[in-house]
Order: C-alpha cells, then structure tokens, then sequence
C-alpha cells in the first residue's frame, strides 16, 4: 500500500473565472512552489519520496519553466531524482514543454534522458476538456497519454494509460479517474488503475486556501 501528502504555494491568489476548477490555475499562469511525499511498501519492502519543485509562467510573455528535484529512499539504498523543463504556450491552454529528466543512484548508474510534454485545456461544444501527454525518452522509453472531461466547472471523468518499452517489463497501466470540487476550497477525487499484476486503487483530498 501507499500514501502521501502534497501541497502547492501560489505567489498570487488563482483567478477561477469560469475555467475548470481543477484547471483554474494552470489556465491562469499561476507560478507557484510545490512540495510532496510519498510512503510505498509492497512486500515488506518499504520507499520513502520526497520532492520540491516550482512552475514559472514568464510574466508578459507564453514561456513557461518547470524544475524540480527529489529523493528516492529505499532498503536496497537512494537516489536522487531531477528534472527540467522549458514550455511555451502558443495558444491560451496549449502548453509544450521539453526537457531533461535524470536519475543519481547511490552506488549505481546516473542516468539522464530527454523529456517531452504537452497539456490542453479547452472547449469542445458545451464542455471543458484536458488532453495530457508526456514522454520520456533513455535505453527505455516511457510514455502516458490522459484525458479528462469536465460535466461542469466541479466535476471531471476521465481515463489515462502510462506504459514503457523496457525489456522484461509489461507495465502497461490503463487508468479511470474522476474528481470533484465540494466548494471552491475542497476537492475529492478517486481513480482506479487496470494492470496485468494487480489492480491500483486511489484515493485523494484536498483543500485549497
């Protein structure tokens, strides 16, 4: 099993206008500090993840950058993790972004692989949707595809796939989500993940202020 906490500081109040309140920030260029942790352990094998990382939107222009570094804790030992992005946003809620995503294990292999990404938050008839997609490129491939559609401002469905090319390896993950906004402050969201060895089931909350 697992859990974890995060949390997201942003240097201005997020403007929600009549965006998504799940996209509210990231349709509004909001720039912010990030910070996170994770606790995993299956089969008695315990991971501790911690993380801190920062989104900048270039005031007055559509560039975007994106850094952010961890630490992988395990019995078997550590490794830091980090990764940085340069985005630019050609449209309103089109961001492209590229970059580089590395590994440092303690005693191991260091490791560094290029990125690419891209997300899209916009309107199709009377809704709101958000296409995903994400890359990263090394010896082995990894790669997610999402997508979410918004029934209204509060209330999202969607589905997701993450898999690899990595030999030996069938990772292949098939996802469905949905989350939703109690307020402008409270959100819950739940998702369930379809994989060959077992199946993945989530839960969050959150609260904004």
């Amino acid at each position: 099993g697992s859990f974890g906490v995060d949390g997201t500081y942003y240097f201005n109040p997020v403007q929600t206008r009549n965006a998504p309140l799940a996209e509210a920030a990231f349709l509004d260029r909001a720039s912010n500090v990030n910070a996170k942790y994770q606790y995993d352990d299956y089969d008695s094998a315990e991971r501790h993840r911690y993380g801190v990382g920062a989104e900048y939107f270039v005031p007055n222009s559509d560039f975007y950058l994106n850094g952010r570094v961890g630490l992988v804790d395990t019995d078997a030992g550590d490794a830091t993790t980090y990764a940085a992005e340069v985005g630019y946003l050609p449209v309103p809620g089109f961001l492209i972004a590229a970059g580089l995503a590395g590994e440092d294990v303690d005693g191991g292999d260091n490791e560094v692989d290029p990125t690419l990404r891209a997300k899209y938050v916009t309107q199709a008839g009377q809704y709101d949707i958000n296409l995903e997609a994400n890359a990263r490129f090394g010896d082995d491939n990894f790669y997610g595809l999402g997508g979410d559609l918004y029934l209204d401002k509060t209330f999202s469905v969607g589905v997701g796939y993450t898999g690899s090319d990595a030999d030996g390896v069938d990772d292949d993950v098939f996802d469905i989500r949905a989350k939703k906004f109690l307020n402008q402050q409270v959100s819950l969201e739940g998702s369930i993940g379809f994989a060959d060895e077992a199946n993945i089931y989530g839960v969050r909350a959150a609260y904004r202020f």
